[in-house]
């Protein structure tokens, strides 16, 4: 079992090859993957019960997890690079021809640890909720996990999967969305405000926790006390105040850096603020 600091070390180098890819390809998404990443270095590398290799699909006792905000696919490639799924040194191919890491996670080109394609957003709850669901009848006691952008959930398909979930009670299903208040074109109270964010998932059934999602001993206690809300007949929200593009200071809390890549000098100033614990790729 990693120590806190471990997972901190590992997030750093997380960190570093998000980066480092965006702006090896002039292109990706830099600021929502920085801002998520201590949430999915705590699920891989601590929370999910999950089997790197051999890799399966259907992911038959184990926790899943499925990422729908496809965008922040460099943190998702880091991730599953880093705890095992596919070697790290394909990291370098991210967003270049005929690479199995494209900007949105894909199925066809078989890459190990995505069982959804994402990226249309609004989709990846339904997704979930249906690997939940199969769960359950298949008498499989894991836990599925999910991750939503804020933006996304201007999404009405969303707020259909959210009913869906707690009038048929998929209660092994836990998902969060990234809070961080901003998208591509402004802060989410600019475009379209989300209004009373919690008040809304308890009114559509779900239960309902808070966590800090850039505090790692925060994003364990919290995810291990949604897992005892498991069970118990609602499916579990976790609203993760998180901050854009955290690490680094020059991207933190600002919009701009939904979709842009560092260029030569900003990317010598980002990996001077992040140190590499685990040897880049």
């Amino acid at each position: 079992m990693p120590s806190i600091v471990e997972l901190e070390k590992v997030a750093s180098q997380v960190r570093r090859d998000i980066v480092r890819m965006v702006h090896a390809v002039n292109s990706g998404h830099p600021g929502g993957s920085l801002g998520c990443t201590d949430y999915l270095v705590a699920l891989y590398f601590e929370i999910m019960n999950h089997q790197p290799k051999p890799f399966d699909m259907d992911g038959k006792n184990q926790d899943v997890f499925f990422l729908s905000n496809g965008h922040i696919s460099p943190v998702f490639y880091s991730v599953l690079a880093r705890s095992g799924y596919f070697p790290v040194a394909e990291l370098a191919t991210f967003r270049k021809l005929n690479s199995r890491l494209q900007g949105h996670p894909t199925t066809h080109e078989g890459l190990e640890g995505v069982r959804m394609a994402s990226g249309s957003l609004g989709q990846g709850l339904s997704n979930a909720i249906g690997a939940a669901l199969t769960k359950k009848l298949n008498g499989d006691k894991s836990t599925v996990f999910s991750l939503h952008g804020d933006g996304e959930l201007q999404e009405g398909q969303i707020w259909e999967a959210a009913m869906y979930a707690a009038h048929n009670k998929v209660d092994n299903l836990i998902s969060c969305i990234d809070y961080n208040q901003q998208q591509i074109d402004g802060s989410t109270d600019e475009v379209l405000s989300l209004g009373d964010l919690a008040g809304k998932w308890h009114a559509f059934g779900w239960d309902v926790l808070h966590m800090n999602g850039n505090n790692m001993q925060n994003i364990i206690e919290t995810v291990n006390k949604a897992k005892t809300h498991l069970g118990k007949g609602k499916p579990v929200m976790i609203i993760m105040k998180t901050e854009m593009g955290n690490g680094v200071d020059f991207m933190m809390g600002s919009h701009k850096w939904h979709g842009v890549a560092p260029n030569d000098e900003q990317l010598a100033t980002a990996l001077g603020q992040l140190e590499e614990t685990l040897g880049d790729y």
